[in-house]
């Protein structure tokens, strides 16, 4: 009877420091990545979306290009497909990843600036 009951003590600290652990794992996450406090759910069966200013990012993007409302045109559609607009005017396009880098025009060409 005796070890039965250390036995259940020890299950019960055991539980107790896994439980402990996880939570300080979380909190390092959190404080690692920034960005997932900017995302938001938008109603309870959507998935996480990140709410993000796709005509003031393009239009920044685009202020020194040739033909800038082309430019806008071409980022707004990328904007809303990938959720993200690189930094700068120009270059940087890896920063948005594959679905920014890949997407291309039907004469295939790169789309987004």
């Amino acid at each position: 009877m005796a070890t039965l009951r250390m036995l259940l003590v020890l299950l019960a600290v055991l539980v107790f420091l896994a439980q402990v652990s996880s939570d300080f794992s979380i909190e390092e996450e959190e404080e690692e990545a920034p960005l997932l406090s900017q995302v938001t759910v938008r109603g309870g069966n959507r998935r996480l979306m990140q709410d993000i200013d796709c005509g003031g990012l393009c239009k920044e993007r685009c202020s020194l290009h040739s033909r800038p409302n082309v430019c806008e045109r071409a980022c707004g559609t990328c904007c809303v497909r990938c959720k993200c607009v690189p930094p700068g005017t120009s270059g940087n396009r890896e920063v948005c990843g594959k679905c920014y880098t890949d997407m291309v025009t039907h004469g295939n060409k790169t789309k987004c600036p």
